[in-house]
């Protein structure tokens, strides 16, 4: 004898919505194993760890990651992202704050990613002025300083956002899961109030 179960017309759309939302609630990916000396092995991808935008909710990227070929060649060791001056400046995942003072005349803070090996990967953004002190701990999307109205090398007011493990610079988009930088699936959500098909 097959049982069958019948849903009420009431709580379709809810079903509905679950059912939909169920894949983009889901949790991100583990992050990449780690060596036991605490470094990434060549070829492993680093961690979506990211949980926001240094600065706005989607800021246009200037200038991206191009990565010198040796240590003293030239590149671009990092991402300008498109900023006016006096904008917060946000950590881009939870850590501990490193440095916070000036480089070579431009505000600098440096913030350690919990949960990313040791030592942990580090995120830099400059030109900044910041509000915290090394040693604070810091959530993701939270507030570290505001972007300085001098100081950066782009041509238009921008910030520069870092990423490095130990000596080496990574490209710091690789923090944000795709959901975060717009490039993953398409997701529908339920018109509410529209009665469903038969």
């Amino acid at each position: 004898m097959r049982l069958r179960r019948s849903v009420h017309p009431g709580t379709r759309p809810a079903l509905l919505a679950a059912l939909l939302l169920a894949p983009a609630l889901a949790p991100g990916p583990a992050p990449a194993a780690v060596a036991a000396d605490g470094r990434r092995p060549a070829g492993v991808a680093v961690p979506a760890v990211g949980r926001a935008w240094p600065v706005g909710a989607r800021p246009w990227v200037l200038r991206g990651w191009d990565p010198p070929p040796s240590p003293y060649a030239p590149g671009h060791r990092g991402v300008d992202l498109a900023a006016a001056p006096g904008v917060p400046v946000r950590a881009v995942a939870p850590g501990r704050v490193s440095f916070a003072g000036r480089v070579a005349g431009r505000g600098v803070v440096s913030v350690e990613l919990a949960g990313t090996g040791d030592p942990p990967l580090r995120t830099t953004y400059e030109p900044v002025r910041a509000s915290v002190r090394a040693g604070t701990a810091v959530a993701a999307g939270e507030v570290v300083g505001t972007v300085e109205p001098a100081g950066s090398h782009c041509a238009a007011p921008c910030l520069h956002w870092g990423l490095r493990d130990g000596g080496t610079y990574l490209n710091p988009l690789s923090l944000l899961p795709p959901w975060l930088l717009g490039t993953g699936p398409a997701r529908l959500l339920p018109v509410l109030g529209v009665p469903l098909p038969p």
